[in-house]
């Protein structure tokens, strides 16, 4: 059982922005095609956090081209390079599944005053 805990500990991140409920942020993924591998920016609202520990992931969601998209990001994954926080937004939910709803600027999210 310790040997568990000290794998896990040793593939989690040491270095982490603070991720919130509500807060816009740019999520930079590698992406491999092939032989060639990029990175890909995904930019949106960060509606979910689930789990915690290694298995911590969180839901960011945006509209591209009149569509929404969902994205579910590991925090912990090789494959998430960086997460960039653009703006802190004020909630007062845990999951923010309300926004599927909305179209436009009924899918703000407040942002707070720094």
């Amino acid at each position: 059982m310790d040997a568990i805990k000290l794998m896990t500990q040793d593939c989690m991140k040491s270095e982490l922005p603070v991720l919130n409920i509500g807060d816009t942020v740019k999520v930079h993924c590698r992406i491999k095609e092939g032989e060639r591998e990029r990175i890909q920016i995904f930019e949106g609202t960060i509606i979910a956090k689930k789990h915690g520990g290694i298995n911590e992931t969180f839901t960011v969601r945006r509209v591209a081209y009149g569509c929404g998209v969902e994205r579910v990001f590991p925090v912990h994954s090789p494959n998430v390079e960086k997460v960039e926080l653009v703006r802190q937004g004020r909630v007062r939910r845990a999951k923010l599944y309300y926004l599927r709803d909305r179209v436009g600027k009924a899918a703000k999210v407040k942002s707070t005053i720094r």
